[in-house]
């Protein structure tokens, strides 16, 4: 990635002054499943992330986003978030994605619509 790339184009990873910051005022809290950095000042007032690969809110899992946005004060590698059995695991957007939600009908799917079943009945106004 070129210099200017560096310099303007946030959504390709962190920009030039996102990295001096880091480097002058950052203190590396811990790194997630995803490879995503977490960073903050040293009076932790601010927290931040640096992605790895595309800056992409949801690539952050809720451990972390509770840390980040100051709702839990302990980052996830001091105390760990309960996760519930029945919850299922973290997933970013899947939007744009070979596993994105494609429903019935979808030109993405099958292109096949399922047949109408005659439970629908138009609104008419009075």
């Amino acid at each position: 990635m070129g210099f200017l790339s560096r310099l303007f184009v946030w959504w390709q990873g962190a920009t030039l002054g996102t990295l001096v910051t880091t480097w002058c005022s950052g203190t590396r809290v811990g790194e997630d499943e995803f490879g995503n950095r977490y960073y903050a000042t040293r009076d932790g007032k601010r927290r931040w992330v640096l992605y790895n690969g595309t800056v992409e809110a949801t690539r952050v899992p809720p451990d972390w986003h509770g840390w980040l946005h100051h709702t839990v004060e302990e980052p996830p590698t001091v105390a760990p978030l309960k996760t519930r059995s029945w919850e299922a695991p973290h997933q970013p957007n899947l939007t744009g994605t070979s596993g994105a939600y494609r429903p019935d009908g979808s030109l993405w799917k099958s292109a096949h619509r399922p047949p109408a079943t005659g439970d629908y009945e138009a609104w008419r106004p009075n």
